[in-house]
């Protein structure tokens, strides 16, 4: 906290050339409450040659006193096919590595970029995905037995979201809130991502999946559940991200999805 409030001083501080100082803030909507807290000081009292641009994966975690002193700009997805040569061209990727990708990021730079650069954090991708498929065909018990392992599985691969909140993460000792929220997060995040391809291959498009790798039978499992049921949990999922954004507990947002997550009990249940 001591060290976010000499960077917001020294951020403040005026230009040494130019005739104004841009200051670019990543993450924003990461920051805990009392460095925004910080932020926002320095926001109430602007100057003309000072510009502060605060980047946000999701600007609802941002105080809503920071929100009413911004003027917001909403980058769109990167086209995929833009986004695919970027990577081959950045990270040297093969054409059909840097096009899976792209569709796996959404048109989202900074995702393509990340799994690009992290082969297990790809990897715990596809697995967590597999496990979600797997978990149609099971109970309830299994269901929340499952979100334990998820969750801290995840959040030990996350040391950069720790990085950012400013706390160590100690595996013999209980994983951080804000570690385990920003896990959450991510959960969520591809969770919905295969919510949305089911829904996609549920009125026979399969083939515009991204997650079809996971599954040759992804079309099949998809037409037992049905397009409805999976509009519901999309929307359903896309409520629980908001709420982490907010102050929603980590491990009972993800139990309300796995409640809601539909379950196969026979060769095809609508």
């Amino acid at each position: 906290m001591a060290a976010a409030r000499r960077w917001l001083l020294d951020a403040a501080g005026s230009p040494v050339v130019a005739e104004r100082r841009v200051v670019l803030i990543e993450h924003a909507d990461r920051a805990n409450e009392q460095i925004q807290n910080a932020l926002l000081k320095t926001l109430e009292e602007p100057t003309d040659r000072h510009t502060f641009i605060l980047v946000a994966d999701e600007p609802r975690g941002l105080l809503s006193t920071i929100r009413s002193r911004c003027q917001p700009l909403r980058i769109g997805a990167v086209p995929r096919e833009e986004l695919a040569a970027f990577l081959m061209d950045a990270r040297r990727l093969p054409a059909d590595q840097a096009d899976a990708l792209a569709r796996i990021a959404n048109g989202l730079t900074g995702t393509a970029l990340s799994y690009a650069d992290d082969g297990e954090l790809l990897s715990r991708r596809r697995r967590v995905q597999a496990e979600l498929i797997s978990l149609l065909e099971r109970g309830r018990a299994d269901r929340f037995g499952s979100v334990r392992d998820l969750l801290d599985e995840t959040a030990r691969l996350m040391p950069a979201a720790a990085a950012q909140v400013g706390v160590q993460v100690d595996e013999d000792a209980r994983t951080p809130a804000a570690v385990q929220r920003r896990a959450a997060t991510w959960l969520v995040e591809v969770w919905l991502s295969l919510t949305r391809d089911l829904l996609v291959a549920a009125v026979g498009r399969a083939d515009l999946a991204p997650s079809r790798e996971l599954a040759p039978e992804l079309g099949a499992v998809a037409e037992r559940i049905g397009p409805a049921p999976l509009v519901r949990m999309a929307a359903l999922l896309e409520q629980i991200h908001g709420g982490l954004s907010q102050s929603a507990a980590p491990k009972l947002a993800l139990e309300a999805a796995m409640l809601a997550w539909p379950m196969l009990t026979g060769p095809r249940d609508r």
